[in-house]
């Protein structure tokens, strides 16, 4: 017989639902716990990057980006339920919580890898290139992650990690 992964005490009946409502409420998925208010700060990166290749100057801009974990994001933000928002992702599913995490650790290193190359670089040329580079690959993972967000299927997930 298999062990059973550790888990958090799962609340029935009237707390569920109110807890279930709260984090409605607050913009958070009830079923995951993960609020995708927390993909804005891979957005504003790439965002950044996608304005490079019309205006190079941009890569300035990029290099001011500084990763933030999911908790860090919250509490540095106005999110109206930031600490309600760390809490349900404390209290998330701890499989779909390492789905959430391993994405969004490999967008952080994506980002951090090239902010690393622009700075080392000089040529507009090569900082577009990067930045065209980095966009292709981070664009399908913040679409992965709003997918596990809203309890997305893990196949589109694998596939994409696998590119």
């Amino acid at each position: 017989m298999a062990s059973q992964p550790a888990r958090t005490h799962v609340q029935t009946g009237p707390e569920a639902a109110a807890w279930a409502e709260r984090l409605r409420v607050a913009n958070i998925n009830p079923r995951t716990g993960l609020a995708t208010d927390y993909l804005n700060h891979f957005n504003e990166a790439v965002m950044l990057l996608e304005m490079v290749p019309d205006m190079p100057e941009c890569a300035e801009d990029f290099l001011t980006w500084s990763p933030l974990s999911y908790a860090e994001h919250f509490t540095a933000s106005n999110f109206k339920a930031r600490d309600l928002a760390i809490e349900a992702y404390e209290k998330a599913d701890p499989s779909v919580r390492a789905q959430f995490d391993h994405i969004t650790d490999t967008m952080t290193s994506i980002l951090s890898a090239v902010g690393s190359a622009m700075r080392e670089v000089e040529k507009d040329t090569t900082r577009v290139r990067l930045a065209e580079q980095a966009t292709a690959w981070v664009k399908p993972l913040i679409a992965a992650c709003g997918g596990i967000i809203n309890g997305g299927a893990e196949a589109d997930i694998d596939t994409i990690m696998a590119n």
